[in-house]
């Protein structure tokens, strides 16, 4: 549909042709019937005026092939000369339509008015034998508000239109840019942890230089397990960059104990306590619960190392998936919560669970309650 106040250009395509086409003849046909009734009857003006009638229809007729160019003056003009010239009329009831589907609801309802007050002026000029001004004016009016109505009709169906193709273009976006962030989530959760890990095996390594050639070979090990499981993990996450976001999911509750395990293997000490069979957790809150575990695992190698970690994880189905990981503080994280903390919000929230952590007496605390399907 055009702007208001803007112009189209000119230059048609195979359906504008098509359509002005017809309506050309449509008008065109309207005066030419009109044009054979009148000759059979008789007439209330000279035959120079019929002539002139004739004439003038014509002319509105070839000018509705301008009608996308300036369909407010068209109408303007055609409808004054409806007036006056009854041969016009097809012509002018097109224009009208024209400017109800292309121009503003307030352009139209003017066009509109005017030709009200030239319909009312014609009954009173060209009123024929055996006619009456309120049967010319009735049917003026009836014709005019037709052509306005079935514009009108065209014009906001067009708008809705154009509105549902907005809204399904925002709402693909939406979902695009909601894929993105679940992936951008995911890849910042399985590379911090891994990366963490590695962290921790090459400092052993930089900060312990008489280590024996079998310690050295166990963290060269270790580091290049981590180094392919992090590979690995990424291209499970790439594998599903065409899944919908519930399907971005690489870890579930039981393999928690693998975490805890390569924690371990770190140099951390970890005790877990698990009520709850990790296999019976549904899919999305099983693999929320692995990724607020991982990422509390993660925070706690980064900012407080050599201390102790208690991952506890509960819940009944119906109920609540409860998990918490805690640790005494040896080092403040400093600054606002990083990207992982926020990432585990953005996580929780829309399936109406809640996430808390910060500081809790002489330790940080990570809770999370989970909605738990029966």
């Amino acid at each position: 549909m055009e702007t208001p106040g803007v112009r189209r250009s000119s230059r048609r395509t195979p359906r504008d042709w098509l359509v002005d086409t017809l309506l050309f003849l449509f008008a065109a046909v309207i005066g030419v019937v009109t044009a054979a009734e009148r000759l059979g009857m008789p007439e209330p003006v000279t035959p120079a005026v019929f002539v002139l009638d004739q004439v003038v229809g014509v002319l509105g007729c070839a000018a509705l092939w301008w009608r996308r160019r300036w369909p407010v003056e068209l109408a303007l003009a055609l409808v004054v000369l409806s007036a006056f010239f009854e041969l016009a009329g097809g012509a002018t009831l097109v224009a009208m339509f024209t400017v109800a589907v292309h121009r503003s609801v307030r352009a139209t309802m003017t066009i509109f008015g005017l030709g009200l007050v030239t319909a009312f002026v014609f009954a009173l000029a060209r009123q024929g034998p055996g006619e009456t001004r309120d049967t010319l004016f009735l049917l003026g009016v009836s014709l005019q508000t037709a052509a306005t109505g079935w514009g009108l009709l065209v014009h906001h169906r067009r708008r809705l239109l154009e509105t549902l193709k907005e809204t399904a273009a925002r709402a693909e976006a939406e979902a695009q840019q909601r894929v993105r962030e679940a992936l951008a989530r995911e890849i910042h959760d399985v590379l911090g942890h891994r990366l963490s890990l590695l962290s921790v095996h090459a400092g052993a390594l930089e900060f312990n230089p008489d280590a024996s050639p079998d310690e050295v070979s166990r963290a060269a090990t270790v580091i290049r397990q981590s180094a392919h499981q992090a590979l690995q993990d990424l291209r499970e996450v790439i594998g599903v960059l065409r899944a919908p976001v519930e399907e971005l999911s690489q870890g579930s509750l039981d393999r928690i104990k693998e975490l805890v395990a390569e924690s371990r293997r770190a140099g951390m000490t970890v005790r877990l306590t698990m009520d709850v069979d990790g296999a019976a957790v549904p899919g999305r809150a099983g693999h929320t619960g692995y990724r607020i575990v991982q990422e509390g695992l993660t925070n706690a190698r980064k900012h407080a190392p050599g201390a102790e970690v208690a991952v506890t994880v509960a819940g009944t189905p119906g109920e609540w998936l409860t998990i918490e990981v805690r640790n005494a503080v040896t080092a403040s994280p400093g600054g606002p919560p990083g990207q992982g903390l926020e990432g585990l919000a953005e996580r929780v929230r829309p399936m109406g669970g809640r996430v808390t952590y910060g500081p809790d007496g002489d330790a940080w605390s990570l809770s999370a309650w989970l909605p738990w399907p029966p």
